[in-house]
């Protein structure tokens, strides 16, 4: 299987538990490794033959913009349903950073991976 990426997606949006996090935008950047066959593309070098990245990233700049989920799980979970199942993805490893939110620390997050690696 092929992997097209998006790395550092950096999205403003509603995440947290806390009062102060309800009321101001954060930014929190995306990793996403999504599975895909490129050898049709790459044989007629067209882009409605791939997994196109730009739609991806566009979609869930809109999607995570108006989110305000209050737990990263949460945001991991609805971004790999739109990609899995909008853009024909049959898996996807997504990592969903949240820098600045434990003191002492550069970055946390989580990273789940959902489909399956194996071919249909």
């Amino acid at each position: 299987m092929d992997i097209v990426f998006i790395k550092d997606l950096r999205i403003e949006t509603i995440i947290g538990i806390y009062d102060w996090e309800r009321r101001v935008k954060q930014t929190i950047s995306l990793d996403l490794e999504m599975g895909a066959d490129i050898r049709t593309a790459a044989a007629t070098d067209a882009i409605d033959d791939t997994l196109n990245y730009k739609a991806v990233g566009k979609r869930l700049i809109s999607f995570v913009g108006e989110s305000k989920y209050q737990l990263v799980e949460t945001l991991a979970e609805k971004i790999a349903d739109i990609v899995l199942s909008e853009f024909n993805v049959p898996w996807l490893k997504l990592t969903v950073h949240k820098p600045g939110a434990l003191r002492g620390s550069r970055d946390v997050g989580v990273i789940i991976e959902r489909g399956s690696r194996e071919p249909a």
